[in-house]
C-alpha cells in the first residue's frame, strides 16, 4: 500500500505506534490520516477520538483501515472517522484507496495547489498529499 501511494504522488510518514501517531499528527498537520485500528500503545479506536477531541488534529479527515467487520463502521464514524475500509476489500481493489484520498482531499481552490504534507498513522499505512 505505502508504495502504491508514493507512486501516486503522495508523501507518506509512518508511526509504528498510536502514541507515535498522536504525536506526529499533532506535529506535522497532516492532510489526512489512514489509522489501523489494531496498534501498540494506544489502539486506533483511542488514537481516532483523542484526534477528534483535540482542537489541533479534529479537522485532519481519517480514514479508517482496518481488518474488522463493517458492523464496526457505525461506531468509528461517530468517533470521527470519515471513511471506514475493509483491508480485506482493498486487496480485491486497491485503487479504491487511492480514490477515497483524492475525494477527501479535493482542493478547496481547485487548483491543487496549497496542501500541506500529510502523514498516515498507523503501523503500517500513513499518506500524506503535496
Amino acid at each position: 500500500m505505502r508504495h502504491s501511494l508514493i507512486r501516486a504522488g503522495y508523501q507518506v510518514h509512518i508511526a509504528e505506534d498510536g502514541e507515535q501517531a498522536l504525536t506526529s499528527a499533532c506535529s506535522d498537520n497532516p492532510d489526512i490520516i489512514l489509522l489501523d485500528m489494531i496498534l501498540p500503545k494506544v489502539s486506533g479506536p483511542d488514537v481516532l477520538a483523542r484526534l477528534k477531541q483535540n482542537p489541533a488534529t479534529a479537522h485532519i479527515p481519517v480514514i479508517v483501515l482496518t481488518g474488522l467487520s463493517k458492523k464496526n463502521e457505525q461506531k468509528l464514524k461517530i468517533l470521527g472517522a470519515t471513511a471506514f475500509m475493509e483491508k480485506s476489500e482493498l486487496a480485491d481493489d486497491p485503487v479504491a484507496l487511492l480514490v477515497a484520498i483524492k475525494a477527501i482531499l479535493k482542493p478547496e481552490s481547485g487548483n491543487g495547489e496549497g496542501f500541506q504534507p500529510a502523514q498516515v498513522a498507523g503501523r503500517e499505512h500513513a499518506v500524506s498529499a503535496r
